[in-house]
């Protein structure tokens, strides 16, 4: 049986030469991974973890195994620090991925509420222009024409109402019919013209509904079902169903988590680890005694501790936060000193 396992097959080119090269040297020491962890000072789980591709090795990691395994320092932190730029692209690409994600999901939300009220709506038709052409060559309209088209005004008609229609010779004494038909003319035209607008304003008005009717035609907007963003392989909780569970058991360590603050207390190490795909965070304490203890907290909330054991480091379970400044991590060691980590 194979001593390591499969590097993850996502991880970075760069990421993946080293931790091969990390495992070359541990192979060439003959060293077991407790004796590893005891000469370095971290833990078999963190080798388990950084040998494996899950996590990058710390530089004071890297350091000490330089000097267990008789490596030179200065070759294998260039290569580290190349590893570590890598590590840190693959976080943000992956960052990049997830929100557009949430976008592309968001987007779809609000595609299912339906048109948007006040959008476009059918455009009113402009009433036609009178027609001018002479009375005598105007069609004459059919009973049955609808307000798109009124009756023309029969001069005829309008003479036998009673109204005065005067000629140019009567009472001036002058000869011929054509003023008194221009006036005729005139006037029909504006009878027609003003029909025409009252059978337009008729139609908008019609058209366009009252404002209870439109009221009632405006969709109402129905909110969809919260949209759970799609996780990625092996992340199994997020956000809320994270809090009290186990990063490493959950997924949501490794390549999903980075350090956000730390502090020293004595020689220890306490830091604040946070996933943004799982939006949780959680404590670690490294370089403890046993008894050494470290709590993750929030302004609002007190999460779970950790007890360092005989591995000299210890992590606490998972607390949902806002975002990567939300959570501290505090520790009390045994020696009666405590801190608290501040944010980078």
């Amino acid at each position: 049986m194979p001593r390591w396992k499969a590097l993850p097959e996502e991880l970075d080119p760069q990421v993946r030469e080293f931790a091969s090269q990390l495992r070359r040297l541990v192979d060439r020491s003959g060293l077991s991974l407790a004796a590893v962890a005891d000469r370095t000072g971290y833990s078999k789980t963190s080798w388990e973890r950084y040998l494996g591709g899950r996590l990058l090795a710390p530089k004071g990691a890297i350091v000490a195994l330089a000097e267990v395994t008789g490596t030179n320092p200065i070759h294998l932190t260039t290569m580290w620090e190349l590893a570590e730029r890598a590590w840190s692209r693959s976080e943000m690409r992956h960052d990049m991925t997830m929100e557009q994600i949430r976008i592309s999901q968001a987007r779809a939300a609000l595609g299912e509420f339906g048109p948007v009220p006040g959008g476009p709506q059918t455009s009113p038709v402009a009433p036609a222009a009178p027609d001018r052409r002479p009375a005598e060559s105007l069609p004459t309209a059919s009973p049955s024409a609808g307000l798109g088209a009124p009756p023309l005004i029969d001069p005829a008609k309008i003479r036998g109402k009673g109204i005065p229609l005067r000629r140019p010779d009567q009472g001036s004494g002058g000869s011929g019919g054509t003023g008194g038909r221009r006036r005729l003319l005139m006037f029909a035209a504006g009878v027609v013209g003003a029909l025409l607008v009252i059978a337009a304003a008729f139609l908008l008005t019609d058209l366009g509904g009252s404002g209870d009717d439109k009221a009632a035609a405006t969709p109402t907007a129905t909110p969809s079902a919260s949209v759970t963003p799609s996780l990625p392989a092996g992340v199994k909780c997020t956000q809320g169903s994270c809090t009290g569970q186990d990063p490493e058991v959950m997924g949501c360590g490794g390549a999903f988590a980075k350090t956000v603050s730390s502090a020293k207390v004595g020689a220890t190490l306490v830091q604040v680890r946070y996933s943004q795909t799982c939006g949780a965070a959680w404590a670690r304490i490294q370089q403890g005694a046993p008894g050494d203890t470290v709590q993750i907290s929030t302004a609002t909330t007190a999460g779970g501790s950790g007890t360092v054991g005989a591995d000299k480091e210890a992590y606490t379970k998972m607390l949902a936060v806002d975002g990567p400044t939300a959570a501290k991590a505090c520790a009390t060691l045994v020696s009666g000193k405590k801190g608290c980590t501040v944010h980078q």
